[in-house]
Formats: structure tokens, C-alpha cells, sequence
């Protein structure tokens, strides 16, 4: 009877971890292997060693889109500090209030792939920008901004930032509506101002969120793909301008078919993830020890 009792939670367990090794630790494995085999998804693999990684080591196309996914890293900052403002600036008892938090919600629902087409549309030569600054006097001639190598960078970065604006601010919005309002009273009597009380009460409150967001978005800009795509339309800019490591992996993978290769930069992507990952993570220990 003890024997059966002890079988049972692992009965109630067996459909989550047979749905995790199928699905998460067989394709893990899969990678790992094919990235030590020359793969090219219509040949069978053939083992070949660490030559993939010594590849991506010499590859200089490959440190370049290593390059832009660490400047990419500059978005999360600047979400943080926007976000918290807005957050700040909706957390109020104003009429219309809630509507205008659903404004800058819209673009989080519409989908990056919308969104990035949107964008595109209006960026092109002919778009509603070229046509705003011609009519303005400003441009003698259209621009085709994602044409200018040094633009497709910072573009699909201000995109990110635009998309992430609503969904951060919901996050800082919760957490400022967490803080006991004796706080900021407290801060009044000592005599902060406005600012002074978001800087010494606010900030200190939203240490969690602040957290949490540099996880988040930090991962989520070292993965960027889609806005890469769409604004790009597949090719990754001029001169490469746009090539992030998702978007070589992809390239690797679906339009040259080095599945081997790709392989070898998921793996390279996957310890850089999990060093971010982790350095978060000794942050928000020592956040916890200090409260």
C-alpha cells in the first residue's frame, strides 16, 4: 500500500514530463547533436565534430549579427525608463484615464507582424513619412529609410520599443498600484516634491518590476526575429545592416539549409541566454537579501 502511495504523484506527473521530454528536452538533444554534424536537412547528418563551431568563429558575418544583438541590448534601458514614466503618468485619477491606457495597449495586441508591417508601409519611399517631410518642405525628394544601412538597425529597435511601451507600463502600473499610498503621505510630510516622492518611493517599490522587465525584454531583444523580418522584408538589410542572431540562425537554416550550422548558433545563443539568465538572477537574489 506504502509502495502504491508513493507511485502516485508521479502517475499525476507522467503526462507534464512526457509532454516536456518530447517537446522540450528530445529537441534540446536533437540540436546539441546536429550542431557537431554537417546537416542540410535534405542529407542525412553526417558527424563532423566541432568544425561548426570553428566556422562560426572565423564567420564575420556571424560577429556582426553577435554585434547587433548586443546593441540590440540598448532597448531594454530605455523600456525601463519610459515605461515607469508612463506608468507614472497613467497611474491617475483622471477622467479618460482608462482609455488612454488602452491606447498605448493597441500595438501589444496587434502583433509584432502587423505592426512591423505598418511600419514598413510607412517608411517606404512612398510612405506617409517621405510625404509628411516633402509636404513640409524638409525633403527635396522621397527617402527610402530602410534602404540606409546605418537607419535598419535603429529602426527595428525603435519598433520594439514602441510595441513593448503598453505591455511594460501595465507591468510598472500594477506594481505602483501596490505601494501603500502612507508612503508617498509620509514623503509629503518630510517634504519631497512630486518627483523626489516617485524617486524615493516609487523607484524602491518597483524594484521587483524593474527586474522582472530587464529579464524579459533583455531576452526578448537578444531573440528579435519578426521586426527584423518584416522590415527587411526576409533579407536582412543592406550590407547585412540588419542581421541579428535569430535572423542568421534562420538564414542558416531555411534559406542556405545548414541545418548543422544552425544548430551550432541556437547552442551559442542558448549559453548566452542562460548567462544573461543568470546574472538576472543573482541580481534579484541580492535585491531580496537587501529587503
Amino acid at each position: 500500500m506504502a509502495q502504491k502511495n508513493r507511485l502516485t504523484p508521479y502517475l499525476f506527473l507522467a503526462p507534464a514530463l512526457v509532454i516536456i521530454a518530447v517537446f522540450v528536452l528530445y529537441p534540446i538533444g536533437a540540436v546539441v547533436y546536429y550542431s557537431f554534424t554537417d546537416y542540410s536537412i535534405s542529407t542525412p547528418p553526417v558527424w563532423i565534430g566541432l568544425q561548426n563551431y570553428a566556422a562560426l568563429m572565423v564567420d564575420p558575418i556571424f560577429w556582426q549579427a553577435l554585434e547587433h544583438s548586443f546593441i540590440y541590448l540598448i532597448v531594454t534601458p530605455i523600456l525601463i525608463v519610459l515605461c515607469i514614466l508612463l506608468a507614472i503618468l497613467v497611474n491617475r485619477k483622471l477622467p479618460g484615464i482608462y482609455a488612454f491606457r488602452a491606447m498605448y495597449y493597441i500595438p501589444v495586441v496587434s502583433g509584432s507582424i502587423a505592426v512591423g508591417i505598418a511600419w514598413r508601409l510607412m517608411l517606404d519611399t512612398n510612405g506617409l513619412l517621405s510625404s509628411l517631410l516633402m509636404t513640409l518642405g524638409l525633403a527635396q525628394e522621397p527617402v527610402q529609410w530602410l534602404a540606409i544601412p546605418q537607419l535598419t538597425l535603429p529602426i527595428a529597435m525603435l519598433l520594439t520599443i514602441w510595441m513593448g511601451l503598453g505591455y511594460y507600463m501595465m507591468i510598472f502600473l500594477a506594481g505602483l498600484q501596490n505601494i501603500p499610498e502612507e508612503l508617498y503621505d509620509a514623503a509629503q510630510i518630510d517634504g519631497c516634491n512630486a518627483w523626489q516622492k516617485h524617486w524615493y518611493v516609487s523607484l524602491p517599490g518597483l524594484r521587483p518590476q524593474i527586474v522582472m522587465v530587464a529579464v524579459i525584454s533583455s531576452l526578448a531583444a537578444l531573440q528579435v526575429f519578426n521586426e527584423i523580418y518584416i522590415l527587411t522584408g526576409g533579407l536582412g538589410g543592406i550590407l547585412n545592416s540588419g542581421v541579428t542572431v535569430v535572423f542568421y540562425l534562420w538564414q542558416q537554416a531555411f534559406r542556405l539549409q545548414h541545418a548543422g550550422m544552425a544548430s551550432a548558433i541556437a547552442i551559442v545563443l542558448l549559453v548566452i541566454t542562460l548567462v544573461f539568465s543568470i546574472f538576472n538572477i543573482r541580481i534579484l537574489e541580492r535585491g531580496s537579501e537587501g529587503e
